[in-house]
């Protein structure tokens, strides 16, 4: 079993900067992608971003394309997700999610991976 974790949400003002890790931990066994999706009351899981861990490539939603950034991070199994000049349609809650086996397309979709965070809250406002 995978155990993945997200931390670093909070309050922030618009204009402002957030990180948020991901850990996942268990019998991962070099996962192929960590992602990163968001949640907003009332509507569907949206992607914001993957990193495929064999090559470091990263695909992006357009929404966050030229403000966020997503890389592994120190810890192995572990990526962060870093968050510029956030606006408050950003505030929803983030989840990680793990995919384990490659994927012939870049995994844009819920369905696309295995295993998922219990989210973190980030809430943009003034």
């Amino acid at each position: 079993q995978v155990q993945v974790t997200e931390s670093g949400g909070g309050l922030v003002q618009p204009g402002d900067s957030l990180k948020l890790s991901c850990v996942a931990s268990g019998h991962t066994e070099g996962p192929y992608a960590m992602a990163w999706f968001r949640q907003a009351p009332g509507k569907e899981r949206d992607f914001v971003a993957t990193l495929i861990l064999n090559s470091g490539r990263t695909h992006y939603a357009d929404s966050v394309k030229d403000r966020f950034t997503i890389a592994r991070d120190s810890v192995k199994n572990s990526v962060y997700l870093r968050m510029n000049v956030l606006q408050s349609d950003d505030s929803a809650v983030y989840y990680c999610a793990v995919r384990r086996k490659p994927i012939l397309l870049a995994p844009r979709i819920p369905s696309d991976y295995d295993y998922w965070g219990q989210g973190t809250q980030v809430t943009v406002s003034s």
